[in-house]
């Protein structure tokens, strides 16, 4: 079959299961079959799909069709101008995250710290956060942990591929580590959504995400209840924890930070809150 039947029978094939953007996906796993770009596509509409090329691409098609993620099937997902590798063992990096990155890097233009900060990115999956940001800090001493063995072999291999300098180790929030007042930045993106709102969540990320990546307890609170004491013996005084947050969380994390300074929220380009900002005080 030649490249455009192909393309036109797998846009087709997406459009009648409801997938949306059709055309981007099914451009997506050509060019991830056969290793090109849209200027080949364009260029050789004529070219033959050989036996193998042309049963690869119709599996990847069947399995997005079916509502398989693209970014598991191709096994990259863009995040910060940059490719990470993904596949089910994390969740997939999204760029509402990177408000979470902008923070930290507001906080640390505008208080001037650095260059040599300690950072430390909790539930890291990918390693989107930690690499991203030790790319941006390249002065800073950067750790990251996670529960999950295999997201950890993710993270490791996108920081080798990306230049990164991270430090990762396996830990169940901070338990794992030594929370010894040092760190200048706690960050993390953690579990956050409700077992109680599970109708609610996209049945791809109820399907395909990993589970423990996504919720936290009844209320979705569970891991961020646990991180904010860690958080705040790991710390440094004057240090910053920032936290990515569900849409109708704010006030109620807000709430379970008593006693910390400059407790505030971040919202992203939509007006929804999308990160708590919070700083251990300095006498402490």
């Amino acid at each position: 079959m030649q490249l455009r039947q192909a393309l036109r029978a797998a846009f087709a094939q997406l459009e009648a299961a409801g997938i949306e953007a059709p055309r981007i996906s099914a451009e997506a796993l050509v060019f991830h079959v056969l290793g090109c770009n849209r200027a080949y596509l364009f260029a050789h509409p004529e070219r033959e799909l050989n036996s193998a090329e042309q049963s690869q691409f119709d599996t990847l098609i069947f399995r997005r069709a079916s509502g398989e993620p693209l970014q598991y099937l191709t096994g990259h997902q863009e995040f910060w101008k940059a490719d990470f590798l993904v596949s089910p063992a994390v969740l997939i990096p999204r760029p509402e995250t990177e408000h979470l990155i902008e923070v930290v890097l507001d906080l640390v233009h505008h208080f001037r710290l650095g260059p040599q900060l300690k950072l430390i990115d909790v539930g890291t999956g990918s390693g989107a956060i930690a690499i991203t940001l030790a790319r941006e800090l390249r002065q800073a001493e950067v750790y990251a942990v996670d529960l999950s063995a295999a997201a950890l072999e993710v993270a490791c291999e996108n920081a080798r591929r990306l230049g990164a300098r991270v430090r990762f180790a396996q830990s169940d929030v901070l338990a794992g580590i030594e929370r010894d007042g040092s760190f200048d930045f706690v960050v993390s993106n953690p579990p956050y959504v409700g077992l109680n709102e599970s109708d609610k969540v996209q049945e791809v990320v109820k399907h395909y995400e990993p589970h423990m990546a996504v919720f936290a307890g009844e209320e979705g609170l569970g891991v961020i209840r646990r991180l904010i004491p860690q958080a705040l013996e790991a710390l440094r005084p004057g240090g910053w924890l920032l936290t990515e947050i569900g849409y109708s969380q704010a006030q109620a994390v807000m709430a379970l930070l008593t006693g910390w300074h400059n407790v505030h929220s971040v919202p992203d380009l939509a007006g929804i809150p999308r990160v708590i900002v919070a700083r251990k005080p300095e006498n402490e």
